[in-house]
């Protein structure tokens, strides 16, 4: 296994030092730094080069057809909009690499230890606008021209999700056995949950959005990692950000920025729309658990652990709100202390 690890290694320096040969970037001789990277089969890498100027280099697992990427794909549209993202400055396709603008390590999760009330209140409600101006634009966008016009949050992908929370974490994270009548249970919430959510109207979503997945730089609010952007409920991005998994905010930050949204949208229906919030929230909270126990036992990432409890915290107070969902919480409950 050691000796895979360095070749693998090995592969990637080369493919790193073939595309900037080709861009003519060997001279002098950059420094090559790795960061982290996300929960993608993608390996980043920062190039510093001359006068310190840097680019960040996206390691795909092999060669690519750069116009075929989803990442390129969206990049288009999102420009178009306009939301900012950063700019593509080259790639290889045999390489497998993409080169893009640095926007530094400052995540806007990093950011908001060190951010006062005010400047915490202000780069939320910027990133809220940035999901209207996405689901307005959006509209007025479309095209089958465009990845995510032609991908949804449906029945079938939303109850996958879910699936995958409970085989990832209720079964291989925290070892759950489940009855025949529980597996029911759980298959009857699913087909409600994924039914309401799916019949709603379609607007264009980021998919990911949250403050891991947007960056600071020089003062500016970036969006990121875009690529598996599709169609889905105008509650999809909001909830992704207000019921973020890394960050903690209080109920009334939350309902300021849910107002805050509502009044972007002149939404006619502000009580509809909460509950709307919710049950997408509770979704969004339970595939990512999925996520954290599918990283953590079947890729060996650990890393995501710490994010557990205040995830399953989201879920019991979505599922304690609601009468409709006594049944649900009763059966995780059994299985998920976090729950009671």
């Amino acid at each position: 296994m050691a000796h895979e690890s360095v070749d693998k290694d090995r592969d990637v320096q080369d493919r790193l030092e073939g595309y900037l040969r080709h861009a003519g970037l060997v001279s002098p001789r950059p420094r090559i730094v790795p960061l982290t990277g996300d929960a993608s089969d993608r390996r980043y890498f920062r190039a510093i080069l001359s006068e310190g100027r840097s680019i960040v280099l996206a390691v795909h697992a092999g060669p690519i057809a750069f116009g075929s990427l989803p990442f390129a794909n969206v990049e288009a549209l999102l420009r178009q909009v306009p939301l900012p993202v950063p700019a593509i400055l080259g790639h290889s396709d045999p390489d497998g690499v993409v080169a893009l603008q640095d926007l530094g390590d400052v995540t806007l999760q990093a950011h908001l230890g060190s951010a006062a009330a005010a400047e915490h209140r202000a780069l939320y409600r910027q990133a809220v606008h940035f999901i209207e101006r996405l689901q307005c634009r959006g509209a007025e966008l479309r095209s089958d021209q465009y990845l995510p016009y032609r991908l949804a949050f449906d029945v079938e992908k939303l109850t996958w999700e879910l699936n995958f929370f409970v085989r990832h974490f209720l079964e291989a994270y925290r070892g759950a056995l489940l009855t025949q009548e529980e597996r029911q249970a759980l298959d009857a919430a699913w087909r409600e949950i994924a039914g309401e959510l799916a019949s709603e109207p379609h607007v264009l979503c980021h998919r990911d959005y949250h403050s891991r997945n947007l960056m600071l730089s020089e003062g500016k609010l970036y969006v990121i990692d875009f690529q598996d952007a599709r169609l889905g409920p105008d509650t999809y991005d909001l909830a992704s950000l207000l019921r973020d998994s890394y960050v903690d905010f209080t109920e009334d930050e939350v309902e300021d920025l849910i107002a805050y949204f509502l009044a972007l949208k002149n939404e006619p229906h502000p009580d509809l729309f909460r509950s709307r919030f919710d049950l997408m929230a509770l979704q969004r909270n339970l595939k990512a658990l999925g996520t954290f126990g599918h990283q953590t036992t079947a890729r060996a990432n650990p890393v995501y652990i710490q994010y557990i409890p205040r995830t399953l915290s989201y879920v019991r107070s979505t599922l304690s709100k609601y009468p409709r969902f006594t049944r649900l919480r009763a059966c995780l409950a059994t299985h998920l202390e976090e729950l009671r």
